[in-house]
């Protein structure tokens, strides 16, 4: 076997107090559901063990033997004479069957609440992971690899809810050990405590394999992570890759990190299989010689001897499930970490509620000396007054990277100036209510990211409170009904992934409806217009030249499509930003002569 390597050997110290913490967490997170599981299987071994208690005594009535009967049998007698049945070894039989079904049904509920708990800890990992992130600040939102989120969601959350599976079996096997335990100690408390030392010393030997196997277990998350991003990046870029004979790039990127990774599971494999296959023969050796020692040594009645050894042979049995349970819990408590670590780092990056103030756009947005650098001291935009009345259309133009797309997202309040303000009808951009802002506002991005669905849950995305009437409106401001309207679903058509069953033109003016069917007061487009063939900028221009007059627009574009039916325009560049009159406008030919 491949040594592991040195982080890993660094890591393994850390495994145990990981996934304690780890277990400990879950059960904070759902005392409710962990209280009602604990109690089920700590009733469920009680009544194991007293049903256990009761074959004893029907196994000394039934063989005749003599003595004083052991503390487990004067309990199972004690019950039997309390519910007045007569202590027969029929009678006891029907009891011990009934104890041990029951037992049955109250580990079934324990099991069925650990599933339940189990659906919750995923389900709860990824929501919170998503809206922690959806609620950060645009900046760290940015820098955050989709691959990274995508392997957290997918995997990482899988993987520690089946953390709190494992925990929850070690529990019930622990439980159960420790009943069984108690009730041979009280049939021979010397013979017990030889057994439990021997068994104490056999896990105490396998446990390295414990630790070798939560190592491997880090090593994986991590490289699953890191993986993960390289290919979500690279996935986007196969085309053009293909198109030069360059796949094998991709390959080559992660070729290390694979075979790094198959290291770490190979030593997981090889951990988990080992602890199985070395536990059943110590197991084995140790009933052998407790059969031994009880019968020639200790010269235990033959029914005691057969009740103690099932007892100590299940009790040791219970305690290598647990610590294979244990074994794969600390495998997987690195998941449970970095989906932790990855929650905890986004909620530091929380936006914070600016503002209290609610919004009204009805005269104008304003920029007052306004300055801003994504990398200090050098300045992005430097000095920008502009002003942006409403119901009309005010176009930004300038070449890419001039800072045209960071000027929309100071307007939406995404970022903050370093300098300098933004004014929505005289009031400060930063004393109102950013939330209510926002819903004020109708975006529509370069590309128009539709998913595959149908038409009406691409307009609405699933929000409550609109119905057909706001989707067939919101479609008819976009010049998109007519089109909508003729497909064979009509606004319930599937439209395919990525909207590939419709033309460019349709899937941005559907981008459009999206953006119109909650009634907003500005729309912002984003390069709207940049990456449709002419016929489809042209019907995309159509339709926001009937918007106009109707809400306010701001646009940003290189090109020069929507000079023509601007009412403002700005040139921006250098990171100054300039006012073009429409003398200039006719000038270039961008738009007819008065």
């Amino acid at each position: 076997m491949t040594p592991a390597p040195e982080s890993e050997r660094a890591a393994a110290s850390k495994v145990d107090e990981g996934a304690v913490k780890m277990l400990a967490a879950f059960v904070r997170a759902y005392p409710g559901r962990s209280g009602v599981a604990l109690v089920a299987l700590l009733f469920a071994g009680l009544l194991d063990g007293l049903g256990l208690s009761t074959l004893l005594s029907m196994l000394s009535l039934a063989t005749g033997s003599s003595g004083d009967p052991s503390l487990p049998e004067q309990i199972a007698l004690d019950v039997v004479g309390f519910l007045g049945v007569e202590p027969t070894p029929l009678a006891l039989l029907l009891l011990a069957t009934a104890l041990i079904s029951t037992k049955a049904v109250l580990v079934l509920l324990a099991h069925r609440q650990v599933g339940y708990t189990v659906a919750h800890v995923a389900t709860d990992l990824r929501l919170a992971l998503l809206r922690a992130v959806m609620a950060s600040r645009w900046r760290f939102y940015l820098a955050q690899p989709v691959g990274r989120l995508s392997n957290a969601v997918a995997t990482e959350a899988q993987r520690a809810s089946e953390g709190f599976r494992e925990g929850a079996l070690l529990a019930a096997m622990t439980i159960n050990a420790v009943i069984y335990s108690g009730i041979a100690l009280m049939v021979s408390w010397q013979a017990s405590i030889a057994a439990l030392v021997a068994g104490a010393v056999m896990l105490w030997a396998l446990h390295g394999l414990v630790k070798t196997a939560g190592a491997a277990g880090r090593n994986q998350t991590g490289l699953l992570r890191s993986m993960l991003s390289v290919m979500t990046d690279q996935l986007g870029a196969v085309k053009p890759l293909k198109a030069m004979a360059r796949e094998q790039h991709l390959d080559s990127l992660l070729e290390r990190q694979t075979e790094q990774l198959r290291g770490a599971l190979r030593r997981q494999v090889f951990s988990k299989e080992a602890l199985s296959a070395l536990q059943e023969p110590l197991l084995a050796i140790l009933v052998g010689i407790g059969f031994f020692v009880f019968v020639v040594h200790l010269e235990i009645p033959l029914a005691a001897v057969v009740v103690m050894l099932f007892l100590l042979a299940r009790v040791v049995n219970l305690l290598g499930k647990a610590q294979r349970s244990y074994q794969q819990m600390v495998i997987c408590e690195s998941a449970y970490w970095s989906m932790r670590d990855a929650i905890d780092t986004a909620e530091a990056e929380r936006e914070p509620n600016l503002g209290e103030l609610k919004p009204d756009l009805t005269r104008e947005i304003r920029f007052d000396d306004v300055d801003f650098s994504h990398s200090p001291p050098e300045r992005l935009l430097e000095k920008l007054c502009m002003t942006i009345p409403v119901n009309e259309l005010t176009v930004i133009v300038g070449p890419s990277g001039a800072g045209k797309t960071t000027l929309l997202d100071l307007v939406v309040g995404l970022l903050e100036p370093d300098s300098g303000r933004i004014l929505i009808d005289d009031v400060p951009l930063a004393d109102i209510d950013h939330r209510q802002w926002r819903r004020l506002i109708g975006y529509v991005p370069q590309e128009s990211l539709l998913v595959n669905d149908s038409v009406y849950r691409n307009i609405t995305l699933g929000e409550p409170g609109l119905g057909e009437a706001e989707v067939q409106r919101a479609l008819e401001s976009a010049d998109a009904w007519d089109f909508v309207a003729a497909l064979p679903e009509g606004m319930y058509t599937p439209i395919g992934e990525r909207g590939g069953r419709l033309s460019g033109g349709q899937r941005q003016r559907l981008a459009l409806a999206r953006a119109l069917v909650h009634s907003p007061r500005l729309l912002i487009l984003d390069e709207a217009t940049s990456n449709l063939d002419p016929q489809s900028e042209r019907a995309v221009l159509a339709t926001v030249a009937h918007l106009k007059g109707q809400l306010t627009l701001l646009a940003v574009t290189h090109g020069e499509g929507l000079l023509g039916i601007a009412d403002n325009i700005y040139r921006i560049g250098g990171g100054k930003l300039h006012r073009q009159e429409r003398d200039a406008r006719v000038a270039t030919g961008s738009a007819p002569a008065p």
